[in-house]
C-alpha cells in the first residue's frame, strides 16, 4: 500500500497545507513534523509560485514572502528529502504547470521520487491535457492528484473515474481562502463521485473551524485546510510552532 492510501486508510484523514519558504525553510520542516505529531494524515507543501491563479491573498502572500526570502525549487526538493529521514508522512507538492514545465516533467519527476514525494497537484492542469503529464509523474512514482470543482458537474464521472490517490474536492467557487460557510451542494457532488469511483475524496477550499471540518468529514474521507495554518504562521513567523500544533489537534479532533 502506498503512503496516500495510508492516509485514508480506516478513518477521515486530515489534510494540512502550509507554504515551503514562509517563513524559512527551516521553520517548513519543524512545521511539517509539528503537524504530523498533532495528527495531520497527510501534507500539501505549496511550492511558491509568482502568479497562483487559484490562490487567495493569505497564500498569495505565503508565496510573495517565500520568494522574496529566495526560495527555490532546488532547495524545496532538499527539505523534503530532509523531512523523510524522519518521517513517512505521506508529502504532495502543490504548485503550478508553468514550474514543473520550466524545470523538465522527467527532472522534476525524477527529483520528487528521489526526495520522497508522493503525489502532485497542479490546479491549473486542465483535466484535457494531464495524460502528458500524468504519463511523466506514473514513471517516477508520483501521483497526479485530479481535483473537482462545482463547476465541474458535467464531467464529475469523467474525472473521477481517472482519479487516482484520492480527489481534491473544490467546495467553493473562487479562490482558496476562509469562508464563515460553504454553499455548495457537496452532498450531490460527492454522491456522484462515489458513483465512479472507490478513490477516497478529500474537500478543501475554505475550511477552517472545528465545526466545519466535522460537518465535512460526515460525507467526505478527508478535510483539507490550508489558509488558516499559513495565516497563523504568517502571524507567529519562525515560532508558530505551538499554534500549529495546537489548531491541528483541534481539527483533527473534530473530524475524528
Amino acid at each position: 500500500m502506498n503512503r496516500i492510501a495510508k492516509a485514508f486508510e480506516n478513518k477521515k484523514a486530515f489534510i494540512a497545507f502550509l507554504t515551503a519558504g514562509d517563513p524559512n525553510l527551516a521553520a517548513t520542516e519543524e512545521y511539517i513534523l509539528e503537524m504530523e505529531k498533532a495528527g495531520a494524515d497527510l501534507i500539501e507543501i505549496g511550492i511558491p509560485f509568482s502568479d497562483p491563479i487559484a490562490e487567495g491573498p493569505v497564500i498569495q502572500e505565503a508565496d510573495l514572502r517565500a520568494l522574496s526570502a529566495g526560495t527555490t525549487t532546488d532547495q524545496i526538493f532538499e527539505m523534503v528529502k530532509s523531512v523523510r529521514k524522519k518521517t513517512e508522512i505521506p508529502l504532495i507538492f502543490m504548485t503550478y504547470l508553468n514550474p514543473v514545465f520550466h524545470y523538465g516533467y522527467d527532472e522534476f519527476f525524477s527529483r520528487c521520487k528521489e526526495a520522497g514525494i508522493d503525489g502532485i497537484i497542479i490546479p491549473d492542469l486542465p483535466f484535457e491535457e494531464k495524460e502528458e503529464v500524468d504519463a511523466v509523474s506514473s514513471a517516477y512514482d508520483v501521483t497526479l492528484i485530479s481535483m473537482i470543482a462545482p463547476t465541474s458537474e458535467e464531467r464529475i464521472a469523467q474525472i473521477a473515474g481517472q482519479a487516482k490517490g484520492f480527489l481534491y474536492v473544490v467546495s467553493s467557487m473562487g479562490v482558496t481562502g476562509m469562508r464563515s460557510e460553504i454553499k455548495t451542494d457537496l452532498d450531490s457532488m460527492l454522491l456522484k463521485i462515489r458513483q465512479a469511483t472507490d478513490v477516497p475524496a478529500a474537500v478543501g477550499f475554505g475550511i477552517h473551524t472545528p465545526a466545519q471540518a466535522a460537518d465535512i468529514a460526515k460525507k467526505a474521507d478527508g478535510v483539507i485546510v490550508g489558509s488558516a495554518l499559513v495565516k497563523l504562521i504568517a502571524q507567529y513567523g519562525s515560532h508558530a510552532h505551538q499554534q500549529v500544533y495546537t489548531y491541528v489537534r483541534m481539527m483533527k479532533d473534530a473530524i475524528s
